[in-house]
C-alpha cells in the first residue's frame, strides 16, 4: 500500500520590518530642520554654550522620542519625518526616556 506524502506546511509569514529597517536617507547636520533643532550627528559635539539644556550622556538613542531599537547606530525620530537620526547624535529637544 503507497503512502501519500504528506502536504508542505503553508510559508510562515513574514516578520514585520523593524521601524529602523526602512531605509530612510540620515539627517544632514546643514538640514534647514535640524539646524533649527540644534542636531549634531555626534552628542559630545553640541555647543554646550549654545545649548544650556544639553545634558552630558544625552544622545538620541536615550531619547524618548528615538523610534530605533537597543543597539541600533540610527532610528527615525517625529521631528525629521522621512530622515533617520544618529543614534549617538543629540538636539535640542531631548528628553530622557523612560
Amino acid at each position: 500500500m503507497a503512502t501519500t506524502p504528506a502536504p508542505n506546511p503553508p510559508p510562515a509569514a513574514a516578520a514585520a520590518p523593524s521601524k529602523t529597517a526602512i531605509n530612510l536617507p540620515m539627517l544632514e547636520i546643514g538640514d534647514a530642520q535640524a539646524v533649527v533643532f540644534g542636531y549634531v550627528d555626534d552628542a559630545t559635539q553640541a555647543d554646550k554654550v549654545k545649548f544650556t539644556n544639553y545634558v552630558s550622556g544625552s544622545a538620541c538613542s536615550n531619547c524618548a522620542l528615538f523610534q530605533g531599537e537597543a543597539g541600533d547606530v540610527a532610528g527615525g525620530c517625529p521631528l525629521f519625518v522621512g530622515k533617520h537620526v544618529a543614534a549617538k547624535g543629540w538636539c535640542t529637544s531631548w528628553a530622557k526616556k523612560a
